[in-house]
Formats: structure tokens, C-alpha cells, sequence
């Protein structure tokens, strides 16, 4: 998706329908942390006035997906490292809660199928060295395995981290020098999940992610040459 993607209000509510176009924007990277949003511009692409698209606006506020700065206007939020740290911890508490469930349930071959799909977009993608299309296959494979523990409250909880996970992976996709080692690292856990003991298919998984927060910490801490 890209900017020029975004749509005219249709059939949902204004204010609805943009905060809706302005998150998937976020959420696919065509919108980055840091921008900043132009409301002439944005009232112009979806033919509305700034009344609207204010009130669009002020919702992400207060979703903590926009920030505005007085004297500035609004941007795409810039997570700190200890939001970082703490998406990634509340993901980790949904994502073993889903694996629990999923095991409990034996429907382990259940959950090889489901994240499949994902794989296969996130190797195709590594092949073409699009990072963007890998991180859109991360989070993919993610969803899929929180939705097979087919538990309305764990997927609610884990689609309210999704915009502030689409921010960490459009930047962790940058400490990969080869995009294949995160292909590799989720094919490791896709048959983790069909072989490994419960302990050890959510230990896999905390490593997983414990590995995305060093990688991103690395990164923002390292020296600038």
C-alpha cells in the first residue's frame, strides 16, 4: 500500500474510514515513525475537510499510533526502548498463552499448516530482497499463530500490538544483514511447533523474541561512525 492507495470516504463513518486508511498506511510502512502528517494534504487525497480528519487523527493519538507536538503538528510515533521492550514482553505473554492452548488442544499439525502461508511469503520475499514484503510475513506468521488458539480474547490482545508491532518491524528488518536469517529463524520455529516438547517450543519462541528486542537495542545504542 502506498500513499497515493489511500481512498475517498465511501460507506463507513469519515472519521472512521480515515483513521482506518491512515493505520493500514502505518501498518504496511508506507506511513514511517517520524513522519510527519500534512492535513492539507491528507483533507486533499480524501476529499474531506480538516474537521474530519482531525478527529481521524486525534483517535490515533490516543491509540498511541500519532503523536502531536504543539507548535509542530503530528507525526507517526517513535517508540522508545522501553516501548520496545514492552510490546515486545506483552507479546510474549499472548504469544506462549496462544502456544499453551494450542498444545493443550494437540493441534500442533494445526498450527504448522496455519503459519505455512506465511513462510512461503516471507521466503519469496527474501529472494527478491524485499524487506518490507518479509516484515509483512513476519507479522503474518505471528497473527496466524495467535489465531489458532482460536481464543477471541488473546487475538483481540494481540491485534491491539499490531500497529506498535508494524513500527518495530519495519525497523528491526534493518539488523538483518541477510533477510534469508529471519526466513531461517521462523522456519526453525515452524518445526519447533511440530516436534519439540511444550517447554521447549516456548522457550524457542521467548528466544525469538528476546532476539528482536537485543537486535533493535544494539541498533539504537551502537556508536555512529
Amino acid at each position: 500500500m502506498t500513499l497515493e492507495d489511500l481512498k475517498p470516504v465511501r460507506r463507513r463513518s469519515t472519521v472512521e474510514h480515515i483513521a482506518g486508511e491512515l493505520r493500514a498506511a502505518i501498518m504496511s510502512g508506507s506511513l514511517e515513525p517520524g513522519d510527519q502528517l500534512g492535513e492539507a494534504d491528507l483533507a486533499e487525497r480524501f476529499s474531506v475537510s480538516r474537521g474530519p480528519l482531525r478527529e481521524a487523527m486525534q483517535r490515533l493519538v490516543s491509540e498511541g499510533v500519532l503523536e502531536a507536538i504543539a507548535n509542530r503538528g503530528v507525526f507517526v510515533a517513535e517508540l522508545t526502548l522501553d516501548d520496545v521492550r514492552d510490546v515486545y514482553r506483552t507479546r510474549s505473554v499472548i504469544e506462549r498463552g496462544a502456544i499453551e492452548v494450542v498444545l493443550r488442544q494437540r493441534r500442533r499439525e494445526q498450527l504448522h499448516r496455519a503459519v505455512q502461508p506465511s513462510i512461503a511469503r516471507m521466503r519469496r520475499a527474501a529472494t527478491r530482497a524485499d524487506g518490507p514484503g518479509v516484515s509483512d510475513a513476519d507479522q503474518a506468521f505471528h497473527e496466524a499463530l495467535v489465531e489458532c488458539s482460536h481464543s477471541p480474547r488473546l487475538i483481540r490482545a494481540m491485534r491491539t500490538l499490531l500497529v506498535e508491532t508494524r513500527l518495530c518491524l519495519g525497523e528491526l528488518r534493518t539488523t538483518y544483514p541477510d533477510l534469508d536469517t529471519q526466513v531461517h529463524e521462523h522456519e526453525a520455529l515452524a518445526r519447533a511447533f511440530l516436534d519439540d516438547s511444550p517447554a521447549a517450543v516456548k522457550a524457542a519462541l521467548l528466544a525469538h523474541l528476546d532476539d528482536a528486542v537485543d537486535r533493535l537495542v544494539t541498533k539504537r545504542t551502537e556508536p555512529v561512525d
